[in-house]
């Protein structure tokens, strides 16, 4: 590699980290965030959350790092512009495949990256979170039950307690389920006590109130009353696996037996192309910013800023990807799509650096949004002031 490529690889990747890394922060924040309710009631210690959140960051970087690096590569040209070193390779007849190739060379090896991570980490990635939210959800039982705090079991099934003993011995209980639409039960008891064995809410010396439709209430005594949660552990305790949580292995022979497979065999094969296109994006949005901004321009040329149009053009593309993605789950004639889209938009950026061209906004669009800018200038209060004492009488 000659040393002006090295150069612009060297810049390339700089910019691409300095970009990636902030990027990946917000969006890994605000995903590990939304779990933080499922580990603090179901009583996990912050280790169980710093481990989800961990787990959590393979799914990220895919979708991160393709606009990362079409950031990176065109805020590192449209630099290498302003400070004229573009002007200057060319007027020194260096070759634009100096600097298309270390672009293609990083775009290639974050691709490379991208499928390893797409086929090979974020599958199980994603099968260990699915596991620990459906561990944590079997564990609640016993950690959701606290004193004077109203605790949400599941959807429409609240419990509270006054008071815990020792030995697990729970007083004062106060149980409302509505998960039945017919009828509402509320429980009261003096104590009781969750049987490890059977999974059931043993509540002693206490009532059952019993709500119809209608309004009726029917109360009912009783000295002794098991409440049955067997069936909510044991579905709390399963780990549901879709399209998305399966590796590449599973997803290129299918078990057939599989639930999830009998339920929805079109999402599986969705899956499986798009793992076999989706990692071409970096690829892509590197070509795109090539064109964009691999040629030298005129500082006193009238344009949009190249990565404006540039993340345009990149989430116009993952918008078409993701659509074709979503749409071949449930029709297998958006399949091709997810192969089309790709190649097109490769031949037209490749079509366009042959012939020299690059692409920009239209003509209309820029002078539209070049007067925009104008009439936002020139209602700024220190803008008024200085061309009204500008255009002013002069003593």
């Amino acid at each position: 590699m000659k040393l002006i490529e090295r150069y612009v690889l060297r810049r390339t990747t700089v910019m691409f980290l300095a970009t990636l890394l902030p990027l990946l922060g917000i969006v890994w924040t605000t995903q590990a965030l939304s779990s933080i309710n499922l580990v603090t009631d179901s009583g996990q210690s912050m280790m169980a959350f710093l481990k989800l959140a961990t787990l959590i960051l393979p799914s990220v970087i895919p979708i991160i790092l393709p606009f990362a690096y079409i950031i990176g590569v065109a805020q590192t040209l449209t630099v290498m512009n302003a400070d004229s070193e573009l002007t200057v390779l060319n007027a020194a007849g260096s070759s634009r495949m100096m600097i298309i190739k270390p672009v293609m060379y990083l775009g290639i090896a974050l691709s490379v990256v991208s499928f390893t991570v797409d086929n090979f980490i974020e599958p199980y990635s994603r099968m260990a979170v699915r596991q620990m939210i459906a561990t944590a959800h079997a564990d609640m039982l016993s950690a959701v039950i606290q004193e004077n705090a109203f605790r949400k079991v599941t959807d429409d099934l609240y419990v509270q307690v006054s008071r815990r003993r020792g030995g697990g011995v729970l007083e004062g209980l106060f149980v409302a389920d509505t998960r039945d639409p017919k009828v509402e039960y509320v429980y009261y008891a003096r104590e009781g006590a969750v049987d490890e064995k059977t999974s059931a809410l043993v509540m002693k010396d206490g009532e059952v109130h019993r709500k119809l439709p209608n309004g009726d209430v029917s109360v009912i005594k009783f000295d002794s009353y098991a409440f049955d949660l067997a069936d909510l552990t044991e579905r709390a305790g399963e780990a549901t696996l879709r399209a998305k949580d399966r590796d590449l292995p599973f997803l290129l022979n299918p078990d057939p037996t599989d639930s999830q497979v009998k339920r929805n065999p079109g999402s599986f094969k969705a899956e499986l192309h798009r793992r076999f296109t989706e990692w071409l994006l970096p690829i892509l949005f590197g070509l795109v910013a090539l064109v964009v901004s691999v040629d030298a321009r005129s500082h006193r040329e009238a344009r949009v800023h190249p990565m404006v149009t540039a993340l345009l053009a990149a989430l116009a593309i993952r918008w078409l990807v993701f659509y074709a993605g979503n749409a071949a789950a449930h029709s297998a004639y958006f399949i091709p799509l997810l192969y089309i889209i790709p190649a097109t938009i490769a031949g037209l950026a490749l079509h366009l650096l042959m012939r020299h061209k690059s692409l920009s906004l239209p003509a209309t669009w820029r002078s539209r949004l070049l007067d925009l800018r104008d009439s936002i200038l020139s209602r700024l209060p220190g803008r008024s002031n200085a061309a009204s004492s500008g255009n002013g009488p002069q003593p």
